[in-house]
Order: C-alpha cells, then sequence, then structure tokens
C-alpha cells in the first residue's frame, strides 16, 4: 500500500467508525457526568501512554469548560514516578487514588486502548484502579478499543471504538478518545463557560 492508498484507508476507516458508534452509550456518559457535576463529585481520569496526554488535556477541558473538578494522576510527574519506584507501576493509580480519597460519588474515567487485561499482563494498573473503584462505589465510565477489556466488563458506561482495520487501532481508538470527550464538553448538557473562538467575532 502506497502512501496516497494508506491516506485514504485510514481516513475511510474513520468515517466508518463514526457511523458505529454507540450514541446511547456516549448520552448515557453525558449524563454520569452531570450528576458527577450535580452532587459535586470530582472526576479523575486515567491513562498511560496516549491516554496520560489525554487525561491531561481532557481534565483542562471538563474543569474549564464542563466545570467539573478533575484530576490526573500522569500530570505530577514527582508523585507518579515515586510511587512507581516505592510501590511498583501496577498499583500506582490505586495508591494515587486512595491518597485522593476516592469516595462514592466520584468518577473514573479510562482512556485506554485495551482497557486493561490482567491475565496477559497490559495495564495491570488500569485493572487495579478500576477494582478498587469498584469496592468504593465510584461510577466508571471509559473510552476504549478492540473488546474493551477489564473496563468494559465493569464499567457504568464505556464507549468501545469499533475495530475496523487491525493494523490501525491504536491511532483509530486514540484518535477517537479525542473526538468523544469533546463531544462531551462542549455539549449543551454539560458546557457552563464560553469557548475561547466560539465567542470570537
Amino acid at each position: 500500500m502506497n502512501e496516497e492508498e494508506y491516506i485514504s484507508a485510514f481516513l475511510d476507516d474513520a468515517t466508518t467508525i463514526i457511523k458505529k458508534l454507540d450514541r446511547t452509550t456516549i448520552r448515557t456518559m453525558s449524563r454520569i457526568l452531570q450528576d458527577i457535576r450535580k452532587n459535586g463529585g470530582r472526576l479523575f481520569i486515567l491513562g498511560v501512554g496516549g491516554g496520560a496526554g489525554h487525561a491531561s488535556h481532557a481534565v483542562n477541558d471538563f474543569r474549564k469548560i464542563a466545570g467539573i473538578e478533575s484530576y490526573a494522576p500522569t500530570d505530577n510527574v514527582s508523585e507518579l514516578t515515586a510511587r512507581v519506584n516505592d510501590d511498583g507501576w501496577e498499583t500506582v493509580f490505586v495508591h494515587w487514588l486512595k491518597g485522593s480519597r476516592l469516595v462514592a460519588k466520584d468518577c473514573i474515567f479510562v482512556f485506554s486502548v485495551g482497557g486493561g487485561n490482567a491475565e496477559k499482563n497490559v495495564s495491570v494498573n488500569l485493572v487495579n484502579a478500576l477494582k478498587y473503584s469498584k469496592q468504593i462505589g465510584a461510577k466508571i465510565i471509559g473510552i476504549v478499543g478492540r473488546d474493551g477489556g477489564y473496563t468494559a466488563k465493569v464499567a457504568d458506561a464505556c464507549v468501545i471504538i469499533p475495530t475496523v482495520n487491525e493494523t490501525t487501532v491504536t491511532p483509530q481508538t486514540e484518535a477517537f478518545q479525542a473526538i468523544i470527550w469533546h463531544l462531551l464538553v462542549s455539549s449543551p448538557a454539560l458546557q457552563k463557560s464560553e469557548m475561547k473562538w466560539e465567542s470570537t467575532k
């Protein structure tokens, strides 16, 4: 496949994914987030790799645009690396959530390509964090790829980005994670503050 063919195929796949997205689940996520805000809960956004980058960006958007108190453990490099060094990578998010005093009115939001899989030893830190969150009774939402992994099994609402091409699962999943969270914060149900370029005449 040459470059021109790849570009066309990637964009055609994106069009197919858009048509297959579960809109009902997106609405459910929106209602959960509305309830979290109404009840004074906090949003903790978890991700590794590209998901960590998304978490940082999404924290800004949910705080600034949607008015939801939001945090990402990967934003504090000093604490993150200290916990990895002292406690281990697999429990880093659990200990961070305990330090943040996670309660039932809070919500965990996961950005992950695979959703976590303890049996395959993939993103076990997410799996452990979600197990703890379930014990506390916090809501869980996520945007994941493939079969959704552990996140899809335990979430109150989880959008699974459909796989239409096995060779581009990661870039398509991460691209649509950004599309969906931007959809959420800019929706009439969640947007509280005007966005800069939409307010500029």
